[in-house]
């Protein structure tokens, strides 16, 4: 049985161990490959559909400005009135009011080459002057060969606020040049904007200049740095950024990897980076993982337990097959002498009397010649029934083998046993088996021994039986004690 018991650990074990192995393995390599494929995913599809989308909305939103900014610089009442001498102030100031009223903008104007007059919504603001530090800007624009530029500077009619404006070349009609035109918006709407991109697309956006200064992000974003060649991870990868224009990319800062997807606006002369962090791209097949664990762990747990029932089912059905007397139900001599040493045993440590039976049925070859096979079968059967009947709860019965069966009990000396063997030869005597409409009368020889100090099961056994040998010499149907 122990040793039954040791295989059935031992595969219990195994199992588990084989069971969780190939749980946790097919877990983790589903995670990794599906880890690779997201990564992949996001870098060649998602980042730049992302970065396209985003494009999209700067297009609309931020290159709109650009837009205004040049048919102001094209607009033939702006030129005309310049080139008319710039007599009526009255007339320019309403158009720039018109124009910050359409559209929706923090600034309009326009600086005369002629005049050098600065002319806002309300007035002339001011004479621009190569002395003057806040006017570098137009000397820097007039000199440029792009037709504009997009800056961000101090707005000196709004109070020095920091203002993202649009620097638009105005020329005549012969291509001479007459001053700047633009619009202003301030840097915080425009963050706006980037913060309506980041929750729409669940991205880090930025902008970056030609020289990798970031130049504007989110205003719920700490800045990534003044400029990307300083950027820890994105260093050594800046000159190819900024060579290639576009393209994707990854790079490890703050212990996280990040994604990014870079697209050069040549309509705002800046870089767009758009960024999306890995460990939140795979949260979800973490999550997922985490949740194939769990599920892995509690199916192993269920089909354990299902397999050490099924086991202990199976091993219970062997050992009661291995124990049992499959005819009457009873014990088999197997299990009589494993349950006979443990009872000597106890009756040593405990000092009590321990007493065998031994029960043949008597002329049993006879029943089977004169009634069948099947009739000797009924007559065991009953035989073990009616003995039972005669027996305490502590009494243990077995069927020792062919007709005979052995009687241990605990607690009781020789004379207690040969009064219960008494009982159990007039009980048999007086209880004929009934079968298939016939009566069929049976008696029991009977040999009774009491267990002596320091003696084995067998040597009792031997006693009860030369006891029994005696009963059937003497002709049966009796009870004899052993010497």
């Amino acid at each position: 049985m122990k040793h039954l018991a040791g295989d059935k650990q031992k595969l219990i074990t195994a199992l588990s161990v084989l069971l969780s192995l190939g749980f946790v393995i097919t877990s983790f390599a589903s995670y990794f490959v599906s880890k690779e494929t997201i990564r992949q995913s996001i870098i060649r599809d998602e980042l730049p559909l992302t970065a396209d989308n985003i494009y999209s909305e700067i297009q609309k939103d931020l290159v709109r400005p650009t837009f205004i900014s040049s048919m102001m610089a094209s607009d033939t009442f702006l030129r005309d009135w310049v080139i008319a001498g710039e007599k009526d102030v009255g007339q320019i100031t309403k158009y720039l009011d018109e124009i910050k009223k359409r559209y929706d903008t923090f600034a309009s104007f326009y600086v005369s080459e002629q005049t050098h007059n600065y002319y806002y919504p309300q007035g002339i603001l001011k004479q621009i002057s190569t002395e003057d530090a806040h006017d570098v800007w137009y000397y820097r624009v007039r000199a440029m060969k792009q037709p504009y530029e997009i800056s961000v500077d101090t707005d000196q009619s709004n109070r020095d606020a920091l203002t993202i404006f649009i620097n638009y070349h105005v020329y005549d009609y012969a291509e001479k040049f007459l001053g700047v035109a633009g619009i202003g918006l301030t840097v915080d709407a425009v963050r706006k904007l980037i913060d309506s991109y980041q929750e729409r697309y669940n991205r880090i956006v930025y902008f970056v200049d030609l020289k990798g200064d970031v130049a504007l992000y989110s205003n719920h974003q700490t800045s990534p740095g003044d400029n990307i060649r300083r950027i820890a991870g994105l260093r050594a990868q800046a000159d190819t950024i900024l060579k290639n224009q576009s393209g994707s990319y990854q790079d490890k800062r703050d212990g996280r990897v990040h994604l990014l997807n870079v697209r050069f606006s040549p309509e705002l002369d800046w870089y767009l980076f758009v960024e999306k962090m890995e460990d939140e791209a795979l949260a979800e097949i973490k999550r997922t993982l985490y949740m194939n664990l769990a599920l892995c762990g509690l199916v192993t747990l269920v089909v354990l337990t299902l397999t050490n029932i099924t086991i202990n089912r199976y091993q219970r059905r062997l050992e009661e097959m291995a124990t049992t007397d499959k005819l009457t139900g009873l014990a088999n001599r197997q299990a009589c002498e494993l349950f006979a040493d443990q009872a000597v045993k106890l009756a040593r440590r405990n000092q009590e009397p321990l007493s065998a039976i031994l029960i043949d049925i008597d002329h049993f070859k006879q029943v089977n010649d004169r009634y069948g096979h099947l009739a000797g079968d009924a007559v065991i059967k009953h035989l073990a029934e009616t003995i039972q009947g005669c027996l305490r709860e502590s009494d243990f019965l077995c069927r020792w083998g062919g007709e005979e069966y052995l009687l241990l009990m605990k607690g009781c000396d020789l004379n207690r046993a040969q009064i219960i063997a008494e009982h159990i030869r007039t009980t048999v005597k007086e209880t004929p088996i009934d079968h298939a409409g016939q009566s069929i009368p049976i008696t029991v020889s009977l040999g009774v021994a009491e267990h002596r100090d320091e003696e084995s099961n067998t040597l009792m056994f031997g006693r009860a039986d030369q006891a029994l040998y005696r009963a059937k010499e003497s002709g049966r149907d009796r009870v004899c004690t052993a010497d």
